[in-house]
């Protein structure tokens, strides 16, 4: 039976994988795994080894503690570090949201400060409007 940090480890590598562009497929390949054994450890059916955990830590390029992110006590129910955690459907595995991560990665530095500036004047337009 999943527990809470199994489902949250879990939700975090579904995410980093997303951003990376990974299908389950590619990451079972890089890690020595079949797929299924990727969905399986993503929604939490599935409980990841220390070794495994240090292998898709290094298939992902993040620090281990990555996984653990957003944990603030082992001893209670997992709850996240901040309310941005805390976002309707998950907000940073939506297709959408990966995408412009993406698109905004590929520009060059000068155009993605530009893009930032451009999308915080937007926010505050917004609430200033509310």
């Amino acid at each position: 039976m999943a527990t809470d940090i199994d489902l949250h480890v879990g939700k975090r590598l579904r995410r980093r994988r997303r951003l990376l562009g990974l299908t389950q497929q590619e990451l079972a390949g890089h890690v020595g795994v079949r797929f299924q054994q990727i969905q399986k450890y993503e929604c939490g059916a599935n409980r990841i080894t220390s070794g495994r955990l240090f292998d898709l830590s290094r298939a992902l390029n993040v620090k281990v503690q990555y996984f653990f992110d957003g944990i603030v006590d082992l001893d209670s129910a997992v709850k996240p570090a901040n309310d941005s955690e805390e976002m309707d459907g998950d907000i940073l595995s939506q297709k959408e949201t990966l995408e412009l991560v993406r698109a905004y990665y590929r520009l060059d530095e000068r155009p993605r400060k530009r893009l930032l500036e451009l999308a915080k004047a937007l926010q505050g337009d917004a609430t200033d409007v509310a």
